[in-house]
């Protein structure tokens, strides 16, 4: 069975304090990552991805919480590792595919549910999923999570990963994401715009020191050409919308309006 799910960027987060998850702002994009789920006759699951065995470690967690042993085909469209919310949505893909592979008759949110808690205890996502799970561009201001249809290109390039479970770990970053995330969310319009989101997103992460020295060089030459650009959280990944971007950015992508779903 196979289920797709799109990938998602963080715009701005601020983490619980419990550590079950976050507020913030993000969008679902429309490359994503396709879960090709079958039984398996080991007693342990097996994951690829691209083709290639891998340990993937929120995957494994999934099957083990749906008690179910499975091997399963990960193909990513976006980069993993980089701030595109893949393992997030690996295993939100690959949660729909088990349950309709091994016949589990779960809800959807108890799906959801399983693919969350897994996320979190691989340090891997404090909440991809559920905007992956709806699509659009999805916020949680504290008042509960909203989203809104959203027609915008994306541009994007990728110049690699920024490890999410040290950046999580890091309790002196932890509490400065803390103060700037809600500061950045705090007067967040009812109806937010990717425009706003992402401008935003660009002030916020340069008050905690998240974005690398070409991070800064590429998302400045993006608005010195009057476009819109910040990075990926957490990845050295900038994304962009408006004049600027097809020049400077090599990739794009559109918002996935619809979530994850079998395919």
């Amino acid at each position: 069975m196979q289920a797709f799910a799109p990938g998602s960027i963080t715009a701005v987060f601020t983490p619980l304090a419990d550590g079950s998850g976050s507020r913030g702002v993000s969008v679902a994009t429309a490359d994503g990552v396709r879960a090709t789920v079958s039984p398996s006759t080991a007693t342990e699951s097996a994951v690829s991805l691209d083709g290639t065995e891998t340990e993937f470690e929120p995957v494994t967690r999934l099957l083990d919480a749906l008690d179910v042993s499975a091997t399963v085909a990960l193909d990513s469209e976006i980069p993993v590792g980089c701030g595109f919310g893949a393992s997030g949505a690996a295993t939100l893909a690959s949660a729909l595919a088990a349950n309709a592979e091994f016949g589990l008759d779960m809800e959807r949110e108890a799906l959801l549910d399983a693919a969350h808690r897994a996320e979190v205890a691989a340090g891997t996502g404090l909440g991809d999923v559920f905007v992956q799970n709806v699509g659009g561009l999805v916020y949680d201001v504290g008042n509960g999570r909203e989203r809104i249809d959203c027609d915008e290109r994306i541009g994007y390039t990728s110049f690699g990963g920024i490890d999410t479970a040290s950046v999580l770990g890091d309790e002196a970053l932890i509490d400065r994401i803390r103060t700037e995330g809600t500061a950045a969310l705090a007067d967040l319009s009812a109806t937010p715009t990717l425009v706003d989101v992402l401008a935003r997103s660009w002030t916020f992460a340069r008050r905690v020191d998240l974005p690398t020295d070409r991070l800064v060089e590429t998302i400045e030459e993006i608005e010195a050409a009057g476009g819109v650009a910040t990075m990926a959280m957490v990845g050295e990944t900038v994304v962009g919308i408006g004049p600027g971007t097809g020049e400077v950015l090599a990739n794009e992508t559109g918002v996935a309006n619809e979530g994850a779903r079998l395919v």
